[in-house]
């Protein structure tokens, strides 16, 4: 009698290109979920903030925001509100970190060639909106400080929208999205590094610098351990917060540290293991929470009235409206029009038109540049963010219109002629 086959052992060493299959399968629909969930989670967040800052549980709200959790032996006094923006918020750019180290040594930015499109227009897109809100406060004798605020696109949310809205569309235009929102978070960084720094603390900078060194040092050996990386990585963020430059600049620095390519012996890189684990609690925990303490803002007919009048408001909506579109769209056409770089052949100039306007979705990083350039005026704090919000989703709303009847559009030129 023949014996039947052997099955497969579950531990068959599987062919680098099985395994690489197989991962980019898995990151691809886990990563196509996250944005979706996440980006709904980040709306809900904002909108329960909304309705609780004006209803009856507004003290309540404001309470739990500024109760103070303190930490008197690392000398940190922060409010609740503070340890979202300083602390879980460092979690999402810690995954923004590795977001583009991978994209910078094995993503879409590794080739000039086919990044040059989106990382224009990404320079484009902030540059338009910091240039507007400086033309209309300068008019209006409005405070400069804020010229930062329209400048960021939200990845999480706008590729929500996208997500939800754009089944229909081509992938070349997540991909172009994807790429922008992510060289737009580079420049995000540099800005908040360097010019909202307070009071620098060069002890504590270069204890946070040797944190990093030490941190760099053992992965680069090989040595495991959580044990070993997050106390480290707990006393960067501590010695960054106390150095004057903002903490959540510690959470990208350690995200670029990781190494983006795997050995023979690993499955799938650090950076990919460590970012599978850590990207379900940023979308779904740290930058909900974030928004629900900086989205609180009180929305009525006086307090619109006063945006209307204010040129700092009035700024950053057109900014992110407006100069968002304009800098992202010219930018990408004029460098198609007058270089030898080309738009991918997938994708037709409404489709950028669509992702331009995307990306006025400020949010996350506008609601914390905001905090930022406004700390000594709460007053007008609270009314740039409501232009925040407002900007977002107008520029989400008009973008989902356009991109869906775009995705129509597709849909039916694919459908089979009866």
């Amino acid at each position: 009698m023949t014996p039947p086959p052997a099955l497969p052992s579950p531990f068959h060493r599987r062919s680098r290109e099985e395994r690489a299959e197989e991962r980019n399968r898995r990151s691809v629909a886990e990563f196509l979920r996250l944005e979706t969930t996440g980006g709904m989670l980040l709306l809900a967040a904002a909108a329960l903030a909304l309705v609780l800052i004006n209803s009856p549980l507004r003290d309540a709200y404001l309470d739990l925001r500024d109760a103070h959790l303190d930490i008197p032996a690392l000398d940190l006094h922060l409010s609740v509100g503070h340890w979202a923006s300083d602390g879980l918020l460092a979690v999402f750019f810690f995954v923004a970190g590795i977001e583009l180290k991978r994209e910078l040594t094995v993503g879409e930015l590794r080739r000039p060639a086919a990044a040059v499109l989106p990382v224009v227009a990404a320079i484009g897109g902030m540059a338009v909106p910091a240039l507007i809100y400086v033309a209309v406060n300068g008019l209006g004798d409005g405070d400069l400080g804020g010229w930062a605020v329209p400048m960021a696109t939200d990845i999480a949310f706008a590729l929500g929208v996208l997500a939800v809205v754009g089944r229909h569309l081509p992938s070349a235009l997540r991909t172009f999205l994807l790429t922008l929102a992510i060289v737009d978070d580079l420049i995000a960084i540099v800005v908040i590094a360097i010019f909202f720094t307070s009071g620098l603390d060069l002890a504590a900078l270069l204890g946070a610098i040797l944190g990093l060194v030490v941190f760099a040092l053992l992965h680069r050996r090989g040595i495991r351990g959580w044990y070993l990386y997050v106390p480290l990585a707990l006393a960067v963020w501590v010695l960054m917060h106390h150095s004057g430059i903002h903490a959540t600049i510690a959470g990208v620095a350690l995200g670029m540290l990781l190494r983006t390519t795997s050995n023979d012996d690993e499955d799938e890189s650090p950076a990919e293991h460590i970012a599978h684990l850590v990207h379900p609690f940023s979308a779904g925990v740290a930058v909900p929470v974030f928004a629900f303490f900086a989205a609180g803002v009180e929305v009525s007919g006086g307090t619109l009235g006063d945006m209307a009048r204010e040129p700092e408001a009035l700024g950053v909506t057109l900014g992110l409206l407006a100069g968002k579109t304009i800098g992202v769209f010219g930018a990408t056409w004029l460098t198609a029009r007058f270089t030898g770089a080309r738009l991918s052949p997938d994708l037709s100039w409404p489709d950028v038109l669509g992702g331009a306007i995307l990306a006025g979705i400020g949010f996350t990083v506008s609601l914390l540049i905001a905090e930022l350039a406004f700390a000594d005026l709460p007053e007008l704090e609270e009314h740039v963010k409501a232009a925040v919000l407002l900007g977002s989703l107008l520029s989400a709303a008009l973008a989902g219109l356009l991109l869906s009847a775009r995705g129509r559009r597709y849909r039916a030129a694919a459908a089979p002629s009866s």
